[in-house]
């Protein structure tokens, strides 16, 4: 027998100079599904998580659940019927998908729309812009925790779309845009209560920052989390305010001025830190210079047509395709038949609510394209998700999600 000084112990037990050393503990990393159902992912998502403890080692996300194979749908519709399609893309900001698509056909065409046509988009792309924000200032800080922002942002956001309602007849997927111009004028009652809303937005905007801008919860989820640098934001092909957020000053409508952003006066607003609260103050300065973008244009809109003299391309009024039999004849066509664009090959971009949206189309003639691929801010943003989740903890995967403003919808198109 053998004394206590020989006793044989586990191979996971060791001695030290002080005798006895406490087991060694076993580690390992989990792997966690997060989706496709879960509910705060803002569509159909799933997140495979490699954790260690509660922080994320690896964030790997599959995508694709929701791909309804819009750009082939594309690829067998004439150039009108598209527009209809890129509703469904961001549904959340139709408005800026009809624009980003007409302005790409345009530039294969060589066609330059009416400058009231112009002035309009404009108008309706920074309502858009606003209405945009606010569904995601209020939908963040709803899965943070801060239910009574949600009813706030949402609030202005109804007396947009019913804006949008009595302009064009949808609060959704709009369609208003059309290759060459609009599709109906600005009433002066629209205007009239466009400009009441501009002039009291604002106090609202202060309201949400009220509500959150020293708000202890809301600071310590989104201060520091999920931080990218600039020259790491600009490799991963990052744009809009996810982009502006590391201080990066880049912006399609200053860069390549499109409308009549090259004739109001505006900001961009920078972010320093590049982590979730600078995101947040992104989008808040950025539906103040929307307000400053719609009164200048409401101010200088001019008279004139809302479409192109183009029989070809543009559709008749619309008070001439009820009257009209050859009116309505010419609508029909156009409707069905379409029109011949030259062969070809075009990008285009255009600066959505959430970053760049771009439409690249090839034209081998005839009336639909040959290809037609679209480069969706959402699908680039999650690219960057591995890289800004890292080291952070599961309870932060929503924020760090939510601080793209991503729509799986353009996501997986």
């Amino acid at each position: 027998m053998s004394d206590a000084s020989q006793t044989i112990y586990p191979d996971h037990y060791g001695q030290d100079e002080e005798g006895l050393a406490p087991p060694k503990k076993r580690t390992e990393e989990m792997l966690l599904n997060m989706g496709p159902q879960h509910p705060a992912t803002h569509g159909v998502l799933r997140i495979v998580l490699d954790l260690e403890g509660e922080t994320i080692v690896k964030a790997t996300p599959h995508l694709g659940y929701l791909h309804r194979g819009v750009e082939k749908l594309c690829e067998n519709s004439t150039y009108s019927q598209i527009i209809p399609l890129t509703d469904r893309l961001d549904y959340v900001c139709s408005m800026a998908n009809n624009y980003a698509y007409v302005r790409a056909v345009e530039k294969l065409l060589s066609v330059k729309a009416p400058i009231r046509a112009e002035y309009i988009r404009t108008i309706v792309a920074e309502m858009q812009r606003i209405a945009g924000h606010l569904f995601w200032l209020g939908t963040q800080a709803l899965d943070i925790g801060a239910m009574t922002v949600f009813f706030y942002t949402f609030r202005e956001r109804e007396v947009l779309l019913d804006l949008f309602e009595r302009l064009c007849g949808a609060r959704l997927t709009m369609s208003y845009y059309r290759i060459g111009g609009i599709d109906r004028d600005l009433t002066e009652d629209i205007v009239l209560d466009l400009r009441l809303f501009l002039s009291s937005f604002p106090d609202k905007v202060r309201e949400y920052n009220t509500l959150l801008e020293t708000n202890r919860i809301w600071i310590k989820r989104t201060r520091d989390i999920a931080v990218i640098s600039a020259k790491d934001a600009i490799n991963f092909g990052l744009t809009g305010p996810t982009l502006r957020g590391s201080g990066v000053n880049y912006d399609v409508r200053k860069a390549e001025p499109y409308g009549v952003y090259d004739q109001v006066t505006w900001e961009v607003p920078l972010g320093k830190n590049g982590d979730t609260y600078d995101r947040y103050w992104i989008r808040i300065e950025e539906m103040i210079q929307s307000v400053r973008i719609i009164t200048q244009c409401l101010d200088r809109l001019p008279a004139g047509p809302i479409a192109a003299d183009l029989p070809n391309i543009t559709y008749p009024p619309r008070d001439k395709v009820m009257n009209d039999m050859e009116s309505l004849i010419h609508h029909f066509m156009i409707a069905t038949r379409g029109f011949d664009v030259p062969v070809g090959e075009i990008y285009c971009a255009t600066e959505a609510p959430k970053g760049e949206l771009g439409f690249y189309i090839v034209s081998q003639g005839g009336n639909k394209p040959y290809r037609c691929r679209i480069r969706a801010p959402s699908f680039i943003h999650m690219g960057a998700f591995d890289h800004m989740s890292r080291g952070y903890m599961i309870s932060d995967i929503v924020t760090i999600f939510g601080s793209y403003d991503i729509v799986m919808g353009e996501c997986d198109r």
